[in-house]
């Protein structure tokens, strides 16, 4: 079974973090942990982490998801590539829908289905990995157009609906 790269789980609750290891043992090589957000970005900048699954909630009492959205912000500001899924045992509709306009890539609630968690992690790095860059559709657009015109540059250029020399100007920066 092919096993994805690292994991790093941020969640107050050693119990959490525990079972959490368990049950992520067989589907990642590696499963870093910490029961303190600030440790996050002292970690990923360590070592390359694949994914971080992050609590919503880590002062104890305090249930408004707020703490989970500012490291959330905080690791997408500093990570962009790194997808993140929020975990919480406080769900509702709206918490979820700030997280994922945030930039979280999925949320899990608690208690969790082992079953449904992996899958979901599982996803969302396999969709990670099906992201083609805006630079990389258009040099593919542009091979194709030139393929198609045989290598007639003006051509390519009238099919693109761009000029010659707008044309030339991305050939060079796609080099």
């Amino acid at each position: 079974m092919k096993k994805y790269g690292t994991i790093l789980i941020a969640d107050d609750n050693a119990a959490v973090l525990t079972a959490m290891r368990y049950l992520l043992d067989s589907t990642f090589e590696q499963i870093l942990t910490t029961s303190q957000p600030d440790d996050i970005l002292k970690i990923m900048a360590q070592q390359p982490v694949d994914m971080v699954l992050l609590d919503m909630n880590f002062t104890l009492g305090v249930n408004s998801g707020n703490e989970g959205l500012f490291w959330l912000r905080t690791i997408r500001k500093h990570h962009p590539q790194t997808p993140v899924v929020l975990l919480t045992a406080y769900a509702d509709v709206s918490l979820a829908v700030k997280g994922l306009k945030n930039g979280a890539s999925d949320f899990i609630a608690k208690p969790w289905d082992n079953d449904e968690l992996v899958r979901k992690l599982k996803d969302v790095l396999d969709m990670q990995n099906e992201i083609v860059t805006l630079d990389e559709m258009e040099a593919q657009h542009i091979r194709r157009a030139i393929d198609h015109c045989h290598g007639n540059l003006s051509r390519a250029a009238e099919m693109l609906g761009i000029t010659r020399q707008t044309l030339y100007n991305k050939m060079k920066r796609l080099e």
